[in-house]
């Protein structure tokens, strides 16, 4: 909205408070207005559009404590200063250069630095528009156009299978109505979702801001992400990684796959599973599975004979041997 609108709106009245109402208040009052006038809540009524724009304007004016200081301001000599054309009777370039402290028999010329000052200008040179009322920018410049509506920010909290899967959910706004925000598969811990024009409305006409949501992901207990792909730790028992074994492996949300472990299979190999991980629109990842050799934390006496038995008849190999090699350089 331009500011030489402002003599004519009573913002205060849109809104239902008084001049000196407090910004909680204020907000309160804007609250409830925006629920009862909200378009979705109004599907097709032009006049309740109309009325939630109006609404939101004078918010975004009231709410700024700059501009509403510059608002009460401007309505104030507005309310002393009547300014006609043609042969109207003309009131009130006295009575706003009193304002300024100039009298009214002309004795001292009125100050305009004082006047454009009310305007964020420099002085008689300034470039009325350019200024906060209303956050216009484009004015008698003739550049920069109408302002655009701040964005509002939201957020959320989803399950592992949501942010992997995909789902759209509802949100409360700013302002208590809900909306519908759909969270895409494969959204990442920390991701944020723009929702184009559904934020605050422009104070002057431009284009509405925008809703950003940010959205944080619960850990799951067994699954990772890396990517598109999906991480899963597999235990495997002594025997099975010295001589081989068939085992199952857990998938996110479907049955279990089987998965061959080679004789001789170390901890920390990756097994990959193809196409079982992360599904989007830009490709499909794998499950990796990753073996981890379970170490028995109780043995009875018949098992740790038996052990003691392949340790006289195993090789005679260290396994460090490399390792310090290469530590040494």
């Amino acid at each position: 909205m331009a500011s030489q609108d402002w003599f004519d709106r009573d913002f205060y009245g849109v809104l239902g408070v008084s001049k000196d109402v407090t910004p909680a208040d204020l907000k309160k009052a804007y609250r409830k207005l925006a629920r009862t006038y909200h378009p979705d809540s109004n599907q097709g009524d032009a006049k309740a559009e109309a009325k939630f724009k109006e609404i939101s304007e004078a918010y975004s004016v009231l709410s700024d404590a700059g501009q509403r200081e510059e608002y009460d301001q401007i309505r104030a000599m507005g309310s002393g200063a009547r300014f006609t054309a043609g042969g109207g009777q003309s009131q009130g370039f006295e009575d706003v250069f009193s304002r300024f402290g100039q009298g009214r028999g002309g004795q001292q010329a009125p100050d305009f630095d004082d006047i454009f000052s009310m305007f964020n200008q420099q002085g008689a040179g300034g470039s009325f528009g350019s200024g906060r009322f209303g956050q216009t920018s484009g004015g008698f410049r003739g550049y920069g156009g109408p302002t655009r509506g701040a964005d509002m920010t939201a957020r959320t909290t989803v399950d592992f299978v949501t942010a992997t899967k995909g789902e759209t959910i509802t949100l409360q706004g700013e302002d208590g109505s809900p909306f519908k925000v759909k969270i895409p598969a494969g959204v990442a811990d920390g991701q944020k979702i723009r929702l184009r024009g559904r934020g605050r409305p422009s104070p002057d006409g431009g284009e509405t801001g925008d809703i950003v949501v940010q959205v944080t992901v619960r850990p799951h207990p067994v699954f990772t992400r890396d990517g598109l792909n999906l991480r899963v730790t597999v235990p495997v028992t002594f025997t099975e990684a010295a001589l081989g074994a068939t085992i199952e492996v857990p998938t996110l949300g479907g049955d279990p796959v089987k998965l061959r472990v080679a004789p001789g299979t170390p901890s920390g190999r990756v097994l990959r599973v193809k196409g079982r991980g992360v599904q989007t629109q830009k490709g499909t990842g794998d499950l990796l599975a990753e073996v981890q050799v379970a170490v028995p934390a109780h043995l009875d006496d018949a098992a740790r004979e038996a052990l003691e038995r392949f340790h006289e008849l195993e090789p005679k190999e260290n396994p460090r041997a490399d390792l310090m090699a290469r530590a040494r350089g």
